[in-house]
């Protein structure tokens, strides 16, 4: 008689712990199938976010202040080149660059580090220049710059400008 017991619980203990480890497996499935495990969107490239400075060096070949500030976001902080006031928003953006426009500036990367923070978040900073012609005399100026570009993916996918500042180099 004492046998019989033995061998319906070793047989429960069996069945038991095979239960535990299939509800164990389907659980984890569940969990992560569920929605804090969605497909996470892939990083943009470090060539991907330098290549948004040559988008924005074209726009100013647009010469539309306002084509050129729509590549900000709304919360956007520039500190420019030429210019000692900082911009705040859209309106003072467009402002600084309905003067700045006027010189036809043209753009050029010299040294160029990027670095991809995440999947919504990047910074390009380094130095460039800027050819600009005065618009009364028709002179050509260059001025060599540091800049640092924050950027931020928005919502809808396109990337913004939260944060550019750009100075003129100490040496000239």
């Amino acid at each position: 008689m004492n046998r019989r017991p033995r061998s319906i619980s070793k047989r429960a203990l069996v069945i038991g712990t095979a239960s535990l480890v299939v509800a164990g497996t389907v659980g984890a499935g569940v969990s992560f199938a569920g929605p804090e495990h969605k497909p996470q969107p892939k990083r943009a490239t470090k060539a991907q976010i330098a290549g948004l400075f040559d988008t924005w060096n074209a726009t100013l070949k647009t010469g539309d202040p306002e084509k050129v500030a729509d590549l900000y976001a709304k919360n956007a902080v520039l500190l420019p080149t030429v210019s000692n006031k900082i911009r705040t928003d859209h309106a003072g953006i467009v402002d600084y660059f309905e003067h700045f426009l006027a010189n036809k500036p043209v753009g050029k990367k010299i040294t160029t580090i990027v670095n991809v923070l995440d999947n919504n978040s990047a910074i390009d900073t380094g130095v460039y220049q800027f050819t600009l012609t005065d618009p009364k005399t028709g002179a050509k100026s260059v001025v060599k710059a540091r800049y640092t570009y924050e950027y931020e993916k928005q919502r809808d996918g396109d990337w913004k400008i939260v944060n550019h500042h750009s100075s003129k180099m100490p040496e000239g």
